[in-house]
C-alpha cells in the first residue's frame, strides 16, 4: 500500500506538489470513482487509477546518488575487487545499476538505479550531457591545454574528442576542472595524457543536472530529492 500522491509521483506524472493541483481538477480516477485527496492509501498491484482517462502504469524504479570511494568496481559482482553494491544494498529483484561507469582509482558521483529510460538519456552520445572531473595532474596545466581541450583532442580514436572545457585552478595549477560531453574509454585520462601530462587523481563532482554535495561521505549514498526527481523527469521526458 502506498500513499495516491507518492504512486502517481513515481509513476513520473508530477512532482508531488504538482500532483497536488491535478487532484483538485479531478483528473485522477481510483477505481472508477473521481479521487482528490493524495493521502489515500492504494494498492498499487491491484487498484486502477486513471489520470486524464488513461490507465497509470506503476513501475517501482529506484533512484540513488552514490559517492563512489577508490578500490571499488562499477559491477554487480567481481572475483578481485569490491563492487558499488558493497556499499549500495541491491533490491529485492536484483536490477540495479549504475549509470555509466567510474574507473576503479576514480571517486565521486556514481547515480544506482533499475530505470532503464534514464540510464540512455544520460548516456546517449546524442544527448551530449556534460560530466565535471576534478583532475590532479602531475604537472601544471597552461593555457596551451585549455586551448587543445576547446579544439577537441586525437586521443586515438577514429575522431577527436567533442570540444571540452578545462578549468585552471588558479591556486594550484595541478588542479583542473575538466567538463565532457562525452564518455569513451579513460577519456580524461588519455585527453590529459595527450598534452603531455598524467593524472593523478580523478574524481566527478557532477552529471548533467546532478552533483555531489560535500555533504556526502566516501561510500555513503542517498536517494534523490524531489528537485532531483523533475530533473529525472525532465530527462526521461526527452527521449519520448
Amino acid at each position: 500500500m502506498m500513499r495516491l500522491d507518492k504512486f502517481l509521483s513515481n509513476a513520473g506524472i508530477a512532482s508531488r506538489s504538482e500532483i497536488k493541483k491535478i487532484l483538485k481538477k479531478g483528473a485522477v480516477r481510483v477505481n472508477g470513482n473521481v479521487v482528490s485527496d493524495g493521502k489515500l492509501q492504494i494498492d498499487e498491484t491491484a487498484d486502477q487509477v486513471l489520470y486524464q482517462g488513461k490507465k497509470v502504469e506503476y513501475e517501482t524504479f529506484v533512484y540513488y546518488a552514490f559517492h563512489k570511494p577508490a578500490g571499488c568496481v562499477c559491477a554487480a559482482r567481481d572475483a578481485l575487487h569490491p563492487t558499488v553494491f558493497n556499499y549500495v544494498p541491491m533490491n529485492a529483484k536484483q536490477d540495479l545499476f549504475t549509470v555509466g561507469r567510474l574507473d576503479l582509482d576514480t571517486e565521486g558521483l556514481l547515480l544506482i538505479t533499475n530505470d532503464g529510460a534514464l540510464s540512455h538519456a544520460l548516456l546517449s552520445p546524442k544527448k551530449h550531457v556534460k560530466k565535471t572531473y576534478l583532475a590532479y595532474l602531475d604537472a601544471p596545466a597552461d593555457p596551451a591545454d585549455i586551448r587543445l581541450f576547446a579544439e577537441g583532442i586525437d586521443i586515438g580514436e577514429k575522431r577527436p574528442t567533442k570540444p571540452a572545457e578545462l578549468v585552471i585552478d588558479q591556486n594550484d595549477p595541478t588542479h583542473v576542472y575538466i567538463t565532457i560531453s562525452e564518455g569513451m574509454y579513460h577519456q580524461v585520462k588519455r585527453m590529459v595524457h595527450a598534452c603531455g601530462k598524467e593524472v593523478l587523481y580523478l574524481k566527478r563532482l557532477s552529471m548533467g543536472e546532478f552533483s555531489l554535495e560535500d555533504t556526502l561521505d566516501k561510500g555513503a549514498y542517498r536517494t534523490l530529492t524531489e528537485k532531483e526527481m523533475n530533473y529525472v523527469r525532465e530527462y526521461k521526458g526527452s527521449t519520448l
